[in-house]
């Protein structure tokens, strides 16, 4: 009798031991589904310090963000600048020159960043530009269309999680230079934007529904062929158009920028960064796909390669913290075995989306041979 009862207490603590750590779990998974999935305003931050004007160059303190090698914008409350290359680092005093804008009051709070222009084609490039609505399933999603001399390809950005079409707008010059007409895109979830049904990311699951309706509409204005232009997330989201959009067949293109091509990849570099055990990550994923119906498994470019392969360029830098640089390695390696045409580019010391930044004709180069080779376009 009293051995049936040790079992019994025995087997009530174990049940119970079970639903606490199922209910921790869940919890957990909860918590990092929704840093994942739910799309937030990011708090303005300005962690960098502006020391005030040395004859032309921008004086910063010192720090790591401010000692990154290359042309970056820095921002502050009601102002922004363009700055160049490191000049001269002293006694925590970062010295770089102002290529654009005016230069921050000493004292000012900023923060640097890898988008060197604010506002719109026309303020920040001087190129004409219209504001377009482009229909989609969920409405009509704004954008901006900068014209160029021929209508035959056009070029469709797709910016990264959190950002805008402002992350576009580096590379834009040289894209109009060459002929081509750009389609800076939003898609659900972005401000101004229609959003999605439940209020949530779907990390290119249904976003890709998005840049189709682009597609549409640049057919609709003579456009024969596009190509597809993405950043981080956007990368993503470009995977899934050219995997399961009826209008795949209409990409002659893809340029890919530090892409999430493995979301458990990526997933397992933040939970890194974070301090949280990788081994929670497939709990993430379980709260997440529960939460949004998402597939991880279609997002592993390597593994579930899109039937239609159209050329691509693929740049990453070897400093990224936020999408691990290994995963455009593996897909460069598989690329020859899957029969896809990509020529992989990797930028040294180059953080997440900053390869255009810290290598700035690198990248230039390596774009414009890639447009003149895959559609033709001018150099």
């Amino acid at each position: 009798m009293a051995r049936r009862k040790i079992i019994r207490i025995t087997v009530t603590s174990l049940l119970v031991l079970l639903v606490l750590v199922t209910v921790a779990l869940g919890g957990i998974g909860w918590y990092y589904s929704g840093e994942l999935l739910e799309p937030e305003e990011v708090p303005q931050r300005y962690p960098e310090t502006a020391l005030g004007v040395d004859d032309k160059n921008v004086v910063l303190a010192e720090s790591k963000l401010t000692l990154q090698r290359g042309t970056f914008g820095i921002v502050w409350p009601g102002g922004a600048a363009k700055v160049g290359d490191v000049a001269t680092t002293k006694d925590g005093r970062v010295e770089r020159p102002l290529l654009d804008g005016t230069a921050p009051p000493e004292g000012t709070k900023v923060r640097i960043e890898t988008d060197v222009y604010e506002g719109n084609p026309r303020t920040t490039l001087g190129l004409v530009y219209s504001e377009v609505r482009v229909p989609a399933e969920l409405g009509e999603m704004p954008a901006w269309l900068v014209p160029a001399s021929s209508n035959d390809t056009w070029v469709i950005t797709v910016h990264g999680r959190g950002a805008s079409r402002e992350e576009a707008l580096r590379v834009v010059p040289q894209l109009h230079s060459a002929g081509l007409p750009v389609l800076l895109i939003t898609y659900r979830n972005d401000a101004g934007a229609p959003a999605s049904p439940d209020g949530l990311y779907h990390l290119g699951d249904t976003e890709w529904h998005d840049v189709e309706a682009a597609i549409k509409y640049a057919q609709s204005q003579g456009a024969r062929k596009v190509v597809l232009y993405g950043w981080s997330m956007g990368g993503a989201i470009v995977g899934q158009t050219l995997a399961r959009s009826s209008l795949a067949a209409a990409v002659s293109g893809v340029v890919l920028d530090s892409p999430v091509t493995n979301w458990t990849q990526t997933l397992n570099l933040q939970a890194e960064n974070r301090g949280v055990p990788t081994w929670l990550t497939p709990v993430a994923e379980l709260v997440s796909g529960w939460r949004a119906g998402i597939d991880f498994d279609r997002f592993d470019l390597v593994r579930s390669p899109p039937a239609l392969k159209p050329p691509t360029l693929l740049f990453h830098g070897t400093a990224d913290g936020t999408v691990p640089t290994q995963s455009s390695r593996d897909l460069a390696t598989a690329a020859r075995s899957l029969g896809w045409p990509l020529q992989y580019v990797e930028i040294p010391g180059a953080d997440h989306t900053s390869g255009w930044n810290v290598a700035t004709d690198t990248y230039r180069d390596a774009l414009a041979d890639f447009l003149t080779r895959s559609i033709g376009a001018q150099p």
